[in-house]
């Protein structure tokens, strides 16, 4: 309907320019309140579907293609082939509709149909891969990943008898990413759990696996780097009798200065 019935400008007749989102829209359609669009790979199947030797049964274009396609920057340009015979209304004088229309009817919602299921298992393949990949591990008691799950929990304990045991199988499986993925050590993740809940400050921010995996390397950096105790490090100061005026006013007058020595 698009293509140009006379040349214009770079255009021949039978000619038009158009893009393959132009193409999704133009074939979208309505599904109750809903909008349904075909793929890019539907679009391009139906083109080459339409550039291959004509299918129809029409014994006169059996060798023939139905459209050319060339690509240009401003889009792709189609070339609808014997687009004289389609538009000269006389060649349609002594057609019977009926025959004309059966095959279309039946040939374009079997293609259609095929795309459809084609695309259908595809998705299903797709779904039935992820869900496969997905699969959730279970650890047993024993595992690395479950003890120090439990161990874990019991340093938690230790600061909150209360707290409500989690999910060991989800601690686990954060445990196993820091051994597998992140290539931690065990003993050093179990030594990182019990300093943890032994900090003042992370026991109360640090409560599971996850939130440990997260801030892996900060923390290790913390446990690893000790505070420096001020006590050690404390000089007492040295003092020295005062010999100012203040002393003698302290001796002559006990009485309103009290037994007090002035010290610098």
């Amino acid at each position: 309907m698009r293509a140009q019935y006379k040349p214009y400008k770079d255009l021949e007749r039978g000619e038009l320019v158009v893009s393959i989102p132009e193409l999704i829209e133009a074939c979208s359609y309505k599904v109750g309140y809903r909008t349904e669009k075909p793929t890019k790979s539907q679009i391009f199947n139906i083109l080459e579907w339409l550039r291959n030797s004509d299918e129809g049964t029409h014994e006169g274009y059996s060798d023939e293609t139905m459209i050319e396609t060339t690509k240009t920057t401003r889009g792709m340009v189609v070339k609808v082939l014997n687009y004289n015979v389609y538009q000269d209304s006389s060649n349609y004088e002594h057609n019977d509709e009926k025959n004309d229309e059966k095959p279309t009817n039946d040939t374009m919602p079997k293609r259609q149909a095929d795309t459809i299921n084609k695309n259908v298992k595809k998705d299903i393949r797709i779904k039935e891969k992820e869900l496969k990949t997905s699969r959730k591990r279970v650890y047993d008691e024993d595992s690395d990943s479950y003890i120090l799950a439990k161990f874990f929990y019991k340093e938690i304990l230790k600061n909150d008898p209360k707290r409500k045991e989690p999910n060991m199988q989800t601690w686990s499986d954060d445990i196993r990413k820091m051994i597998e993925l992140d290539k931690r050590d065990k003993k050093e993740i179990g030594e990182l759990m019990r300093w943890v809940q032994r900090d003042e400050f992370e026991r109360a921010n640090v409560l599971s696996p996850a939130k440990l995996r997260t801030r892996y390397t900060s923390l290790l950096l913390k446990m690893n780097s000790p505070r420096k105790s001020n006590v050690a490090n404390f000089k007492p100061p040295v003092y020295e009798r005062s010999t100012t005026t203040d002393e003698k006013c302290d001796e002559q007058h006990p009485e309103k200065f009290g037994n007090v020595r002035l010290f610098k």
